[in-house]
């Protein structure tokens, strides 16, 4: 892929084969395919500090969840953050929105602060950092927008929102803003580091226990967790059609 247009066709082609296949993929493809779309429309009005600079962070971010995805339809192993996401979606009981975080989780967590290092390669790492948090403003406008509307594709999750409160729930306390820290001092590491592929396995060894708290939720929440799941939509395909919905409208939001 040599620019974000391509990132896109590859997203459309994605999300088809989701909805083909029923794969709850598709969630947080539709998602990441709305970001990539915001920051293509923000590159073509010259919105960020340094605009082709942009476009070459969203190709090497975007291509990280391609290649992953491409890597685990075929049978081969991704990094185990993306790979339990994936695992994850051929079972019915988790639902969109832990799909949804699974998906950031491997790509904010993980994927953003090495394609933050390897996009600007021996320029100073610091030089990015403004362009690096509007990614993450991007995301984390969505995902707001996202759960403001989630009762259009999970009927009842509001039930789960006042369970929260003074519970250490990596499913209800997820933080993207937390994340894009954690990602952006991770970026450092990964620049400085003279092993990187050391450096990917052990952040990705981190990543994935945290992935794990997203889809096993502590005891008192799973009970409540399957009986949100029972009012979501049970078509793979319907539930995307509908969270396409909901994205686009966070977006004029």
């Amino acid at each position: 892929m040599k620019t974000i247009d391509d990132v896109l066709v590859r997203m459309d082609q994605i999300v088809a084969e989701c909805k083909s296949n029923q794969s709850r993929i598709g969630y947080f493809a539709i998602l990441y395919r709305q970001v990539t779309r915001r920051i293509r429309d923000g590159i073509l009005v010259r919105e960020f500090e340094d605009n082709p600079r942009m476009e070459k962070l969203d190709i090497l971010f975007a291509g990280r969840f391609i290649n992953a995805y491409d890597s685990w339809v075929i049978g081969n192993k991704p990094t185990e953050s993306w790979l339990i996401a994936f695992e994850a979606s051929k079972v019915s009981k988790h639902l969109v929105l832990q799909h949804l975080f699974l998906g950031i989780n491997a790509h904010i967590n993980l994927d953003l602060g090495i394609s933050a290092a390897d996009t600007v390669g021996t320029e100073p790492i610091s030089g990015i950092q403004n362009d690096f948090n509007k990614i993450n403003t991007v995301l984390a406008e969505l995902v707001d927008g996202v759960k403001v509307n989630i009762s259009k594709v999970s009927p009842i999750f509001g039930w789960l929102i006042p369970l929260a409160k003074g519970r250490d729930e990596m499913l209800l306390n997820f933080s993207i803003q937390l994340a894009r820290d954690g990602a952006w001092k991770y970026a450092g590491e990964y620049y400085a580091c003279p092993d990187r592929a050391v450096s990917i396995e052990e952040r990705d060894v981190n990543i994935s226990k945290l992935a794990n708290k997203l889809i096993n939720p502590g005891k008192f929440l799973l009970f409540i967790i399957k009986m949100v799941g029972f009012a979501e939509w049970k078509s793979v395909s319907r539930t995307m059609e509908q969270l396409d919905e909901v994205v686009k409208e966070a977006q004029t939001l």
